[in-house]
């Protein structure tokens, strides 16, 4: 009774091959699964856009054929795939994903006076509000942000202007700031943050809020599909969809 009790699961475990209207299939559990006739490669992972044109130019895989057509997904601003078209399986095979290095930056939250202006620094392109954010952050005295008008978003706060000199400032908002938030070969999108300061029992604390409802995103996505579009234009059967 054990031997074929052993020998029924060991059965069940196999899968079952059968042939319907000329098609292959195979199924495990009594569910059956259509076996694809079509060869499909695992994509190569990329980081840049750079590499994507790179390789689409080689046509090291010869996939840039006259018949050949290839898509270019711009899926978000940080994913691009490169597919082909319908095949026998009326499936596509993705030959690359391209995932763009960027930095985790922290929005919506009170940093520390040297954690936000490092943040500041190293993850934000230079302009003229990034100027303003950093010179307010990195001045202002502890103790002294205080609620201006009672509005909810208006603060004011004192800052050292010099060796002795200091100012009672208000704190700008909307500020406009260009993060790093997608490739890095595309201009990154300037979008409308809240800057906001508070004291705590820690110090001055800083923190900037998304206030775009993310249509910068929108606009990163065209903006790669218009650089894409212009490295790949001698090639007709490329497409370029956002």
């Amino acid at each position: 009774m054990i031997k074929e009790a052993l020998e029924y699961i060991i059965g069940l475990k196999q899968p079952r091959i059968e042939v319907i209207n000329g098609e292959v299939y195979t199924s495990r559990k009594d569910e059956l699964n259509r076996v694809d006739t079509a060869l499909r490669a695992v994509p190569i992972e990329m980081s840049t856009l750079t590499s994507l044109v790179e390789y689409i130019q080689s046509n090291i895989d010869n996939i840039t054929g006259k018949d050949s057509k290839l898509i270019v997904h711009v899926v978000s601003p940080t994913k691009v795939y490169l597919m082909t078209e319908l095949d026998t399986d009326r499936k596509r095979e993705t030959l690359i994903e391209v995932n763009a290095n960027i930095p985790k930056i922290n929005f919506n939250t009170f940093l520390d006076q040297e954690t936000f202006i490092i943040m500041m620094q190293s993850m934000f392109l230079s302009n003229e509000d990034r100027g303003i954010v950093l010179q307010v952050a990195g001045n202002v005295e502890d103790g002294t942000i205080a609620n201006y008008k009672d509005d909810g978003i208006t603060q004011k706060a004192t800052i050292k202007t010099g060796l002795a000199n200091k100012d009672d400032v208000v704190v700008p908002n909307p500020v406009n700031l260009m993060p790093f938030r997608t490739f890095h070969e595309i201009q990154q999108p300037e979008c409308s943050f809240v800057f906001r300061m508070k004291n705590s029992h820690s110090g001055v604390t800083c923190a900037i809020f998304e206030a775009d409802g993310g249509s910068w995103k929108n606009e990163a996505v065209h903006e790669v599909a218009q650089y894409l579009r212009m490295e790949l234009g001698e090639y007709d059967q490329v497409i370029v969809l956002s």
